[in-house]
């Protein structure tokens, strides 16, 4: 597998200045850092029409330490942009040339190519996406069509939570309607009724992850979580004795507490106005986008998860390629959904991942990488099939998560086991060797489940291979036959 020198990307935002890099698959690219500061430099700007220099001064030393990080790791290159505050700011100009002088090239991106890569963030990291994107910033809110892997209409409005904040002379019901009549003259709503709204930004994601903590989720990540149109409303009384300690147990930020009212009362406002079937929290948004605007359309078309899979087999596993050959091997057994073919693909590829933890902790291991993995295009249902599968097929039986369990429906979940069984099945008689895949076959027929292999090879129908297919069989209830061909 080829090195890959890392990318960066630098976001002066309105609130917040943040330095991600990236590494690993081109499609889908991991996270090496991470890290942010709340420089503030959309506070007051109404007001003075400036960046403060308090503000500036703390977003400078920010980005002189993201220089040398970004240097130190050797970032093949840093893409840095400035988004509400900086672009609005009579000041601005100043700025960017200090921000120059540390040797970046700043690139100050408008409401609508900022509504647009938006859009393409959570495309990549969604790509069956189809609805209205929201990303709400410190300075605006920028909102974007999106379906059928395309942005289609978008635009940029100045209703960042900073600017909230400025504003907030005025009741809850008031601002609300205040914020609902600027949405309306969006005209938005004719087609957003009815689709999904997806979340973009840090103060909607911190949302999300106060809705997964009040409502004791099981599964505590952000990316495409799922909340009820409802739940903003409710989210109100929670938000108005929220203690910075409780937030910080979360995982938030102190800075972040005091504009959470603001990120959840404009939460509210598009529940109002749009009326989406349902609220969807993204981890990918502007920078992500950034990263898929630069791809071709050849890997823009592959499946994130896949490629993340894939990746994550090869560094892991002892036989590279080997996950997709056990795919094709036990694909003729299923009739999987194209939905959860990918799953069971991510499963396979992902089959050997724990093979140099302790033989005892196996399947432990196999189903937190599945359940904790940063892995995106995947929504709670599809990562507990993932860890059913892989906790399968490292030897757990049943699946030790009830909470988790409840997540999905129970077909899908015997479903997931019978992939763990095959995969199991499937590794014992090849010991990670092509030939015994490529020159034998599964199949059911009738009340069996036939494994067909050579004559010349039928010293590999060992005890442990038979036990192995009685095993699957079982579960599909069927008898098991070896037949040498």
């Amino acid at each position: 597998m080829s090195v890959r020198k890392p990318v960066a990307t630098i976001d002066i935002g309105s609130n917040s200045v943040r330095l991600v890099v990236y590494s690993g698959a081109t499609r889908a690219p991991s996270i090496l850092f991470n890290e942010k500061v709340m420089a503030g430099l959309g506070r007051n700007i109404d007001e003075t029409g400036n960046l403060s220099p308090e503000a500036q001064q703390r977003a400078l030393a920010a980005i002189a330490r993201f220089r040398l990080i970004v240097d130190n790791m050797g970032a093949a290159r840093t893409r840095i942009f400035a988004t509400a505050a900086v672009r609005e700011a009579a000041n601005g100009p100043g700025f960017l040339d200090e921000v120059r002088r540390l040797g970046f090239d700043p690139l100050v991106l408008s409401g609508e190519e900022e509504a647009r890569l938006a859009g393409l963030g959570v495309i990549s990291g969604s790509p069956g996406a189809d609805g209205i994107v929201g990303d709400l910033g410190g300075g605006s809110l920028e909102l974007v069509d999106i379906g059928d892997g395309e942005v289609r209409r978008r635009t940029s409005l100045p209703l960042g939570v900073l600017r909230l904040v400025a504003i907030r002379d005025k009741p809850d019901a008031a601002l609300l309607r205040r914020i609902c009549r600027i949405l309306e003259q969006t005209h938005f709503r004719e087609s957003a009724v009815g689709r999904p709204f997806y979340m973009v930004g840090g103060s909607w994601r911190s949302l999300a992850r106060l809705d997964l903590a009040f409502t004791g989720h099981p599964l505590p990540v952000i990316h495409q979580h799922v909340m009820d149109p409802g739940r903003p409303k409710a989210l109100q009384r929670h938000l108005s004795r929220l203690a910075v300690r409780e937030a910080k147990e979360t995982g938030i930020t102190a800075a972040r507490v005091p504009v959470l009212p603001h990120a959840n009362l404009l939460l509210r406002a598009v529940v109002d106005t749009l009326r989406p079937s349902m609220l969807v929290s993204s981890a990918f948004g502007v920078r992500e986008g950034l990263l898929y605007d630069d791809l071709d359309e050849e890997t823009r078309r592959l499946d994130p998860l896949i490629e993340e899979a894939r990746e994550a087999g090869e560094e892991h596993g002892r036989f590279p390629q080997h996950g997709a050959r056990i795919d094709r091997w036990i694909a003729p057994v299923f009739d999987d959904t194209p939905a959860s073919a990918r799953i069971r693909l991510a499963a396979c590829l992902l089959s050997d991942i724990a093979w140099a933890a302790h033989p005892d902790f196996r399947a432990e291991r196999g189903i937190d990488m599945a359940l904790h993995g940063d892995w995106v295009a995947i929504d709670a249902p599809g990562r507990v099939m993932l860890a059913q599968a892989l906790f399968a097929n490292f030897g757990g039986s049943g699946f030790p998560y009830p909470a988790m369990a409840a997540l999905c429906w129970e077909g899908a979940l015997k479903r997931a086991r019978q992939w763990g069984l095959a995969m199991r099945l499937a590794q014992r008689l090849s010991a990670g060797v092509e030939a015994p895949l490529r020159d034998s076959s599964l199949r059911i027929e009738g009340d069996e489940l036939v494994l067909r292999l050579p004559t010349r090879d039928s010293a590999l129908l060992g005890e442990v291979v038979e036990r192995r297919l009685k095993a699957l069989a079982t579960s599909l209830d069927r008898r098991p036959r070896a037949l040498l061909i």
